[in-house]
């Protein structure tokens, strides 16, 4: 059966918990006993349990100024270009320079892998993506391509004017795409971000439907990077620990954005994709976030 995916842009934080445990491998939020939702996890409980969505993550940390990366997403191990996904975009605030938007609304599909890096390294990514199409086989009459490459602004952390990232940082996080485990927290895309007041990063999770619903798999991926009252199965941790959104609203607004790719083996068309997408959009909502003029 063939892959759906949905490619959502939109602002704030899904799943994000900072390095407490230093060169330890970190637990996951369900080691703790915490159990999120009613449904239960795939088998890595990440955006890999939908069966051939592959990962791939270039982590840049130079000195101590540069702190970024990329992340990329396969939808399958295939040639996407030939073998269309169908896909859908939900923009929740459109404070954003993600790329492709306009031919994936029109046409319901994507023709290449997702790429997630630093707002000002959309460009450089782009036309790496290009580059990486260009060159599959099959694909040497190829005269048009539309790349989706999204965005978060890791400035804070990282010097983004020095736009470290290159085509190569690109193409070899698309090489190093594979299933399995994904890596969390400050790598790739989530090198250099921040939410909640925390360190930010890359987040995933998936989810298994009862068999009486089909028993389709959806897997997330999110790309965190946003203020707002942290908040961890109903409980809200920012208050407790006294970071939150409103605190110091006179000196430190919170802006920043979220990206969210979501995928499933649910045989959706692209309009029912979107409004899967929609309502990822209350995940974010569920962890304290909220949406500011400045989310992308």
């Amino acid at each position: 059966m063939r892959v759906s995916h949905i490619f959502l842009l939109s602002f704030i934080l899904l799943f994000c918990f900072s390095n407490l445990f230093g060169g330890q491998e970190r637990p996951r939020v369900r080691e703790f006993g915490i159990k999120i939702g009613v449904l239960p996890p795939g088998p890595l409980n990440a955006i890999t349990d939908v069966s051939g969505v592959k990962v791939g993550q270039l982590t840049l940390i130079k000195g101590e100024s540069i702190r970024t990366g990329v992340t990329a997403i396969c939808p399958h191990g295939g040639n996407i270009y030939q073998e269309k996904v169908p896909a859908a975009i939900y923009v929740g605030n459109g404070y954003g320079k993600l790329t492709g938007i306009s031919q994936v609304n029109e046409l319901g599909n994507i023709e290449t892998p997702i790429i997630l890096t630093n707002t000002l390294s959309v460009p450089v990514a782009a036309e790496a993506l290009i580059e990486y199409t260009l060159a599959q086989p099959e694909n040497e009459k190829v005269g048009s391509v539309n790349p989706i490459v999204g965005e978060t602004n890791d400035g804070w952390l990282n010097d983004i004017r020095q736009r470290v990232i290159t085509r190569e940082d690109v193409i070899e996080a698309l090489k190093k795409a594979a299933s399995g485990p994904v890596e969390e927290g400050a790598v790739g895309a989530g090198t250099g971000t921040i939410c909640f007041g925390y360190k930010g990063g890359i987040g995933t999770a998936s989810r298994k439907l009862p068999e009486a619903l089909g028993g389709y798999t959806i897997g997330v991926l999110v790309q965190t990077n946003h203020g707002g009252i942290l908040q961890i199965n109903g409980f809200q941790v920012g208050v407790r620990l006294g970071k939150y959104y409103l605190q110091n609203i006179l000196t430190n607004d919170s802006p920043g954005s979220c990206m969210v790719i979501v995928a499933t083996d649910a045989p959706l068309s692209s309009r029912n994709l979107k409004r899967l997408a929609k309502r990822a959009l209350l995940g974010i909502v569920r962890t304290g976030g909220f949406y500011s003029n400045g989310s992308g």
